[in-house]
């Protein structure tokens, strides 16, 4: 009875979401949803269910709210897991349907999940950046330090920006993350060095697991 009544509720938020203009938060929902039950499984399609409704509702919200919300959905769905245990691969960029499939990611896989669809809500390409840092990590003994992805957010090309993180939940500006510091970043138009708001070249010309990325992503259904 309990699993009619989920498979009723997931009928009716999918009836209702294909008549609230999902196709213009740049993303095919239906593709993307039905890739992700016949992929991954109930748990994956509910997921995405969620991950729409929360997409249709920030529509109009203030950008801060849509870094919030996004930043928490994937923080809160995905547990941090290592590239070579849950792919078998040193380095794997997963597509967001990966990432909410298995419930799983890297910080790489965090950051680009927020990315994309923080793009689909309209947050415009140029404020959004993916960011290499090196980040220091406190543990129980000593301090060390590892190669770590966040998500950089600038509200104008000269503010300071903030960080979506998986490590540290809350969104902070930069100025009081003093753990990271900033190697290089890019978007899907640009690559910047350090923390310099100078471009030095196409993203995409210098990193094919960049490109690949892209190509799989559009290839779920995502713009």
């Amino acid at each position: 009875m309990l699993k009619q009544i989920v498979t009723l509720i997931s009928l009716i938020i999918l009836i209702f979401s294909c008549f609230t203009g999902i196709y213009a938060a740049g993303y095919d929902f239906n593709k993307l949803s039905q890739l992700a039950k016949l992929r991954y499984g109930e748990v994956a399609y509910r997921n995405i269910l969620e991950l729409n409704q929360l997409v249709i509702n920030l529509k109009s919200a203030p950008e801060t709210e849509k870094l919030k919300q996004i930043n928490d959905f994937f923080n809160q769905k995905i547990k941090f897991t290592d590239d070579i245990d849950l792919w078998g691969q040193a380095d794997y960029w997963a597509t967001p349907l990966e990432t909410i499939g298995m419930q799983a990611g890297d910080c790489e896989d965090f950051s680009i999940a927020k990315y994309i669809f923080l793009k689909a809500l309209n947050i415009p390409n140029d404020k959004l950046r993916l960011t290499y840092v090196r980040a220091e990590i406190m543990g129980p003994d000593n301090k060390s330090v590892k190669a770590h992805m966040v998500l950089s957010y600038y509200a104008t090309p000269l503010s300071e920006p903030l960080i979506l993180d998986n490590l540290v939940p809350e969104i902070m500006p930069s100025s009081k993350r003093n753990d990271l510091t900033p190697i290089f970043s890019f978007n899907s138009n640009a690559l910047w060095i350090g923390a310099s708001n100078n471009p030095k070249g196409e993203a995409k010309s210098h990193f094919s697991r960049w490109r690949d990325v892209l190509s799989r992503i559009q290839a779920d259904g995502i713009e």
